[in-house]
C-alpha cells in the first residue's frame, strides 16, 4: 500500500519525481470550457448566471433569489447540534486571536532635511468568499478565509456558493452568522468566481478572492488573476512527518491518513533514520486504512503519492524535506528545535506528539490555508497582510531635492530617461521658494 524507500540524497529518484509531479490536473477541454464560462459571466452577467445555475445546478433562480434570504441562514444556524456550535465558537475565538497579532501597523519615519517617508495599511474594500457545496463544504475552511479579512478592516466581505449550500450544510450557515456575514449569492462554480472578478448586475465586484473550490474553481482563479487579487491556486493536501525511534507509529500513521483520505491526489510521506520504525509504521498505514469510510481515496493517494523515506540521519531528512516544501510537516523527534532550525521550507511546522496536523486544521488558531505543491519555497499562509495594500509615503522638501536632485538626475541620464531628469532638473532651475 505505502513504499519504504531508501533515500541516498537522490532528488531525481523516481518516487520524488512522480511526488512532484502532482499538480492541477486539467486538460485542454476543461480548460477551454471554464474560460468560455468567464467570458459568458463577463459579457452576459446575470443572465449567465441563472443559465449557468440551471445547467450545473439543475434549478433555475429568479434573478431576485440570486442572493440568499439570510432568515434561511438563521434556521438552518439553530438546528445545529450544542456541542457542534460550542467547537465551532471556540475556533472562531483562537483563529480570531491569532490573527489580531498579524495586523499591520502604518508607520513613518523623519529624515534629513525635514523629509518624510513612510508606508500607509489600507484594507481591499472588499473580498469575495468561494464556499463549495456538496461535501466539500467545510466550516473551518469559512472561518480561516473570513476572519483574516475581517481583521485586516476589509468593510465589505461577498460570499458565494451554490444553491441548497446554506440549507444542506448548517453548519456553514452557522459560521456565517456568527461571523455576521450577510451578503451571501446563490452561485458556485466558475461562473460564481467570475462573478466576483468583474461583477454582474446583482454580484458586486471584488477585490480579491479567497477560498477552496474544485479545478474548475481553481482554473477560473487562474484565469481572473490580474483583474483580481486571489489568495492561491491550491493543489491537493499534503503531509510530511519527521520522526524518529521516540515517535508512535499509531500516532504518526493516522496523521498520514488524515491527509490521504482528502483525495487521490494528496500525499502522505514519512521521513524517519530508523528502519524498524519504518516496518512498523508500514503495517499501521495499511491496517487502519482499511478502517476509513474513505479508504478507497486514501489507498489510492498512498500507492501513487504517499512514502516512507528511510535516511541516513535526521539533519539528511530535513535535507528532503525542504525539497519536498511541504504544506504540513510534523516533527517528532528528539532535539524538535534543533531540527526545525533547518527547515527553510514548511507551510506549517507542528511541534511533538500531541501537536496532531488536525489541530491546526480545526482549532489552533494559525490558518490552514497553506502553500501547497512545493509552493512553500516563496509562498506563506493566508494571513491579515493578504486583505491589506501597502502604499508608500513619500514627503520631500526643497532643501532635500536642492541637496539631491544632481543625483536623481545624473541615475536618470544613465539610463537613457531625459524626461525623468527633467522632472527634477527644471526645478532646480526654476526654483522659487514661497518666502522669497
Amino acid at each position: 500500500m505505502i513504499e519504504i524507500v531508501r533515500y541516498t540524497g537522490d532528488l531525481e529518484q523516481p518516487l520524488l519525481a512522480r511526488i512532484r509531479s502532482r499538480q492541477l490536473g486539467a486538460d485542454s477541454e476543461i480548460h477551454a470550457a471554464v474560460a468560455a464560462i468567464v467570458d459568458d459571466v463577463r459579457r452576459r452577467g446575470d443572465a449567465a448566471l441563472l443559465d449557468y445555475t440551471e445547467q450545473f445546478d439543475g434549478v433555475r433562480p429568479h434573478p431576485d433569489a440570486l442572493r440568499f434570504d439570510m432568515r434561511t441562514a438563521y434556521e438552518m444556524a439553530a438546528t445545529v447540534p450544542p456541542d457542534l456550535a460550542g467547537a465551532l465558537r471556540g475556533a472562531i475565538v483562537n483563529v480570531r486571536a491569532f490573527h489580531e497579532r498579524q495586523a499591520e501597523r502604518s508607520w513613518e519615519f523623519s529624515g534629513p532635511d525635514g523629509i518624510v517617508l513612510g508606508q500607509r495599511i489600507t484594507p481591499v474594500d472588499r473580498a469575495g468568499l468561494y464556499i463549495p457545496g456538496g461535501r466539500a463544504a467545510y466550516p473551518s475552511s469559512v472561518i480561516m478565509n473570513a476572519i483574516p479579512a475581517q481583521v485586516a478592516g476589509v468593510r465589505r466581505i461577498v460570499a458565494v456558493t451554490p444553491p441548497g449550500a446554506l440549507v444542506e450544510n448548517p453548519a456553514i450557515s452557522f459560521v456565517l452568522v456568527e461571523l455576521g456575514i450577510d451578503e451571501v449569492y446563490a452561485i458556485g462554480g466558475a461562473q460564481a468566481i467570475a462573478a466576483l472578478a468583474f461583477g454582474t448586475e446583482t454580484v458586486p465586484k471584488v477585490d480579491k478572492i479567497v477560498g477552496p473550490g474544485n479545478t474548475y474553481v481553481a482554473l477560473a482563479k487562474k484565469l481572473v488573476f490580474g483583474a483580481v487579487g486571489i489568495d492561491s491556486i491550491a493543489g491537493p493536501s499534503e503531509i510530511v512527518v519527521l520522526a524518529d525511534r521516540t515517535a508512535n507509529p499509531r500516532w504518526v500513521a493516522a496523521d498520514m491518513l488524515s491527509q490521504a483520505e482528502h483525495d487521490v491526489d494528496a500525499s502522505a510521506i514519512c521521513i524517519t533514520p530508523d528502519a524498524v520504525f519504518a516496518e512498523r509504521l508500514a503495517a499501521e498505514v495499511a491496517e487502519q486504512c482499511m478502517l476509513l469510510d474513505r479508504r478507497g481515496i486514501a489507498s489510492a493517494s498512498l500507492a501513487r503519492y504517499g512514502a516512507i523515506f528511510v535516511v541516513d540521519d535526521l539533519d539528511a531528512g530535513c535535507e528532503l524535506v525542504n525539497h519536498l516544501a511541504p504544506e504540513h510537516l510534523e516533527i517528532v523527534a528528539e532535539d524538535e528545535d534543533r531540527i526545525a532550525a533547518l527547515i527553510r521550507n514548511a507551510g506549517a511546522i507542528f511541534f511533538g506528539p500531541y501537536s496532531a496536523e488536525v489541530v491546526g486544521d480545526y482549532f489552533a488558531g494559525p490558518n490552514h490555508v497553506l502553500p501547497t505543491g512545493g509552493t512553500s519555497r516563496f509562498m506563506s499562509p493566508l494571513g491579515v497582510y493578504d486583505f491589506v495594500k501597502r502604499t508608500s509615503i513619500i514627503r520631500y522638501t526643497r532643501e532635500r531635492l536642492l541637496a539631491t536632485g544632481p543625483s536623481i538626475a545624473a541615475i536618470a541620464n544613465a539610463e537613457g530617461l531625459g524626461a525623468h531628469a527633467r522632472a527634477v532638473t527644471i526645478r532646480l532651475e526654476d526654483d522659487t521658494s514661497p518666502d522669497e
